[in-house]
């Protein structure tokens, strides 16, 4: 591996690129997941040798100390940044209240999907149809859990349309209507705004973030990211990973001189 060595790693594990060879990508497959989890970036530290329980703390000068008993000589240093999507909104309807909710959001750097059905990976969903469709629509994505659905509408009709779902008590619970947060405006663009504020505050104090499932290497003892990159191995009815095919190669080896 050579200074200013780079590589893409996607969120399915897949690692595009030379990031020290097969030793290495383990830990890197793991510590990018998780960055892609936190959204921070990372100065990940390999050392050869044995793991120990002071793996993942940080050093002195603030990088994350990897123990990795595959490499055979000297350190490595990886700078991990997560580069993030946008967060998709949808919105649905064709309303004055839609249109300005769609510039705003674009604005602010969101992912805008209009006018077609929200996406299952979406992290909102705003209903703005007046009427059209809007219960089939809501029900879908509370089903889908979506972190935010909200229907545009006055409080009584807002509530005849929560009752009227036919999906359980506590997902209609989940519904946010009227959309967006109390601040006393009335143009379009003022409550585009609203709801806006009420989606962000939700999205940064819940954030939608899946934990890596990590299995432990049976052979180095590493921890490893389980995605469909990682090498491995069923035995009866266990899958066994590895951070290698090196180490995949070794449990085989071994279980075969038995």
């Amino acid at each position: 591996m050579r200074p200013g060595d780079s590589a893409v790693v996607l969120a399915d594990g897949t690692i595009e690129g030379f990031v020290g060879g097969a030793c290495a990508e383990s830990s890197v497959r793991l510590y990018s997941l998780r960055a892609m989890e936190t959204g921070e970036a990372v100065l990940l530290r390999l050392v050869p040798g044995e793991a120990t329980g002071d793996d993942g703390d940080d050093g002195i000068d603030g990088a994350v100390v990897e123990h990795n008993p595959c490499l055979s000589g000297g350190s490595l240093e990886i700078f991990i940044e997560p580069q993030l999507p946008a967060a998709r909104l949808a919105i649905v309807g064709s309303s004055p209240i839609a249109g300005a909710l769609a510039r705003v959001a674009a604005a602010a750097g969101y992912d805008v999907a209009s006018g077609s059905p929200p996406a299952g990976d979406a992290a909102a969903v705003v209903v703005a149809s007046h009427g059209s469709n809007e219960e089939h629509v809501l029900a879908d994505a509370l089903r889908a859990g979506v972190p935010y659905v909200a229907l545009v509408a006055s409080s009584k009709r807002g509530e005849a349309v929560r009752e009227s779902l036919d999906i359980p008590s506590e997902l209609r619970a989940q519904l946010h209507t009227p959309a967006g947060l109390d601040l006393g405006g009335s143009t379009p663009e003022e409550v585009a705004v609203s709801i806006l504020a009420q989606f962000v505050a939700e999205y940064h104090a819940h954030p939608v973030a899946q934990s890596a499932a990590t299995a432990v290497d049976p052979i180095c003892g590493m921890q490893v990211a389980v995605t469909g990159a990682t090498p491995f191995v069923n035995v009866d009815s266990e899958r066994l990973y590895f951070c290698s095919g090196g180490c995949r190669d070794a449990y085989a080896a071994r279980d075969a001189a038995r």
